[in-house]
């Protein structure tokens, strides 16, 4: 059991980018973010030309996203990618950038939410990705931001967390992906689709009404992601809305129901999401779930 593959780690000097692959944003949502990774972090950070840029609802055109995005990739002295905010928007560029300098030089990219599509598609060229805090969110939990920066430096940091009467008991050990819940149900059939079978899967989401929850987990299911899982980790799911008829389920049900025939371990309110608290997961990475009735515990045993 390997983990993906994992790009050097970061050193005080380094340079780093931040680039808004997804919606637009106010460029002062992150004046904080770059001065803490500047002063606390000790890199220098390199802002694209997407992080001003506007264009309806996205950080400038498809055609400005991606050419920022290509040239933080191909530049080698930039050592880690972060995009600026989530919102919508990469999955419409992913299949057109060019990963060859990256394969030569691997560097992080670090996002969530959207960036779940990014992530899986470096899932699938076999290269490890922090699925962690972006520069908009630094400023929410300064812990979270802490856990991050330990990971791109190469510290390896286990999560304990109380377990919840919800939760399924069992140990399970595998490499860790995920994300976003909707995206993941969106990359299925295109080439960035997320591989799940004897994998640890994490899913989180935001503003999702409860009938849309269960069709994204169904359709997970009728792909036969949920089939082989060596654990499930069920992160944030925030503002879950109702329909004025009432679904008759909690999304915790909904997940319990179309995961009955399985015997992997559950874990719920795993602190990953649209939430302030908000730990770094290193996607493609081995870890090991182990949940009882009193913890749970995800560890990463391999570093690198």
């Amino acid at each position: 059991m390997n983990s993906l593959i994992s790009p050097p780690f970061l050193k005080k000097g380094d340079k780093v980018a931040i680039v808004a692959l997804a919606s637009k944003l106010n460029p002062e949502d992150i004046r904080s973010a770059i001065n803490l990774m500047q002063e606390n972090w000790g890199v220098e950070v390199i802002v694209g030309e997407s992080v001003s840029a506007s264009y309806f609802n996205f950080a400038g055109t498809d055609e400005i996203r991606l050419r920022d995005f290509q040239q933080q990739l191909d530049n080698q002295e930039i050592k880690a990618v972060f995009s600026a905010r989530g919102g919508y928007g990469s999955s419409r560029i992913i299949d057109a950038v060019d990963f060859t300098a990256f394969k030569e030089n691997p560097k992080w990219v670090i996002g969530f939410s959207d960036i779940t599509a990014v992530h899986g598609q470096l899932q699938v060229m076999g290269f490890q990705s922090l699925h962690a805090p972006m520069p908009k969110t630094f400023m929410r939990d300064y812990d979270s931001v802490q856990k991050l920066e330990a990971f791109l430096l190469g510290r390896n940091i286990d999560y304990t967390i109380p377990s919840k009467p919800s939760n399924r008991i069992g140990v399970g050990a595998g490499q860790i992906v995920g994300g976003n819940l909707c995206i993941l149900a969106h990359l299925i059939g295109s080439k960035s689709e997320v591989d799940t079978d004897g994998k640890i899967l994490f899913i989180e989401d935001i503003s999702e009404y409860l009938y849309n929850i269960d069709r994204m987990i169904v359709q997970l299911k009728r792909a036969g992601k949920l089939k082989n899982l060596a654990g499930l980790i069920v992160g944030d799911f925030s503002d879950v809305k109702e329909n004025d008829e009432p679904f008759g389920k909690t999304f915790y049900e909904i997940i319990a129901e179309h995961t009955a025939e399985y015997n992997y371990p559950i874990c719920y309110d795993f602190p990953v999401g649209h939430e302030a608290i908000n730990w770094t997961i290193p996607c493609g990475r081995v870890a090991s779930l182990s949940v009882d009735s009193e913890d749970v515990r995800l560890a990463f045993p391999l570093l690198g």
